[in-house]
């Protein structure tokens, strides 16, 4: 008798995710670049991230961390490289010059005009307590959003161990061990990109296998051919003449019924005849 599931077990189900939002038009990525662009004060990432991901839904957590990690390995910008990225998965070419000006149109003339009012008071004491107070909070917020985004690593193909790993053999590299920025970069990536072709290669191996163990286990559907169509003939043939056999050979107790001269004697009240 089906039962139904508890009501924790039916409040933990995985529900669907929610459809992926997407920029309405190139007006509204160019403002959408230039509002994140403004924001971008330190911790880009974080602002990033939450416009992106959270608030705007224009990509998942996943895809956000791949993004983030060609924009990585691409000159220039993190952040302008990957405004391009998405300019040009929505719009094309004209879609990634529209991000490439919203992120450097108007902030570059809030950044000139922020720089020559910051020119006079640079020297003071003040002003330079608040810049060490605003590089710890762009800190925590850079610490933040990398342990916010460290969920995203589960579905990766090379697996959480090796992530962490790589993760970790970076930071003792570069904070540490002072080795350059571009030979950690390329050495760590590409020792990530190849265990992540081997992981993707022995994923869609044993796709394949599990694939092909599924349709040997469903009999098909029509006559069978070659070696297959041969062996089921076999049987057909053995499992015929046993079946004619048993439709020839007459039930027991109906051969005496069946014998004319038992009829004909018991129809006369004569005794049957030996």
């Amino acid at each position: 008798m089906p039962t139904n599931p508890p009501a924790a077990q039916r409040a933990t189900a995985a529900e669907p995710p929610a459809p992926l939002n997407a920029p309405r038009s190139r007006s509204d990525l160019f403002w959408s670049f230039t509002w994140l662009a403004l924001q971008g004060f330190g911790g880009v990432l974080a602002v990033v991230q939450r416009e992106l991901v959270e608030k705007k839904r224009w990509m998942t957590r996943e895809q956000f961390v791949e993004d983030w990690a060609v924009a990585q390995i691409m000159p220039g910008p993190n952040v302008v490289n990957l405004s391009m990225m998405i300019g040009d998965r929505y719009f094309g070419l004209s879609g990634a010059a529209t991000a490439l000006a919203g992120m450097l149109l108007l902030p570059s003339l809030v950044v000139l005009s922020l720089a020559i009012g910051f020119a006079s008071v640079a020297d003071h004491d003040v002003a330079q307590r608040a810049l060490r107070g605003m590089g710890a909070v762009a800190a925590g917020l850079v610490i933040a959003t990398g342990i916010k985004l460290a969920g995203a690593l589960r579905s990766n193909a090379m697996g959480l161990p090796a992530c962490i790993a790589l993760a970790v053999t970076a930071f003792v590299a570069i904070a540490w061990l002072r080795w350059p920025l571009l030979a950690v970069l390329l050495g760590l990536g590409g020792a990530g990109w190849a265990w992540a072709w081997h992981c993707l290669g022995r994923a869609r191996r044993a796709h394949e296998a599990a694939s092909a163990r599924a349709r040997a286990a469903v009999p098909p559907d029509v006559p069978a051919k070659g070696a297959a169509g041969a062996a089921l003939a076999e049987v057909a043939a053995d499992a015929l003449p046993a079946a004619a056999a048993d439709t020839a050979a007459p039930p027991a107790g109906t051969a005496a019924n069946n014998n004319p001269a038992s009829l004909t004697d018991a129809d006369s009240g004569q005794a049957p005849q030996p």
